[in-house]
């Protein structure tokens, strides 16, 4: 079987040497018409290149603001708290609490809180405060609500009664009376 396929490869070689000779009698070496293709081309196409921008040297800034007040701390008054005065006499009569950590109802004025209920457990009793934002909160009697330090000195099934301590004007505070009623109720904006 072996001497049957040697002629048959004989006979490939024959045909691969013909066909390598023909495909380089293909390629000559006068190529005269591809550079005068890439010369026309190069002169055809005169493209302009924008020179680069300038590049302006930094500018260093140096912050020197160290006396300024940090805008991440929560804004303290440098002043001292300003001191009351009621009937001439300096220091006397109601003030706001120093120092007392503000409640979460202190944030919404008194017109934008709406009494929605009351609540009544170990014999205390609690009301249901819906702020602007939709949530409810229960307070009871001696939490504060409201900017003015409104305390809640009592709480009924139909109101809110609470003090506010406000400033006079000349320097001092005075104390005001103030309710919330029950939403829907015929004492509601009273």
């Amino acid at each position: 079987m072996k001497n049957a396929s040697f002629p048959l490869l004989r006979k490939n070689n024959k045909i691969m040497a013909i066909m390598l000779a023909m495909g380089l009698s293909a390629c000559s070496t006068d190529i005269s018409d591809l550079r005068t293709f890439v010369e026309e081309t190069k002169k055809s196409q005169k493209a302009k290149i924008n020179p680069l921008p300038e590049i302006k040297p930094y500018e260093t800034f140096r912050y020197a603001a160290n006396h300024l007040r940090d805008p991440f701390e929560p804004f303290a008054p440098a002043q001292p708290a300003r001191t009351v005065k009621v009937g001439g006499k300096k220091g006397t009569g109601p003030k706001p609490i120093e120092g007392r950590p503000r409640e979460a109802l202190e944030a919404f004025p008194l017109d934008v809180l709406r009494m929605v209920g009351i609540l009544e457990q170990s014999n205390i009793m609690w009301a249901l405060l819906k702020g602007s934002d939709g949530t409810i909160h229960r307070v009871k009697a001696g939490n504060y609500v409201g900017q003015n330090h409104g305390k809640i000195t009592g709480i009924s099934e139909d109101k809110i009664s609470l003090t506010e301590i406000i400033p006079d004007g000349l320097g001092g505070w005075i104390e005001r009376p103030a309710s919330l009623a029950l939403a829907g109720s015929p004492n509601e904006g009273k």
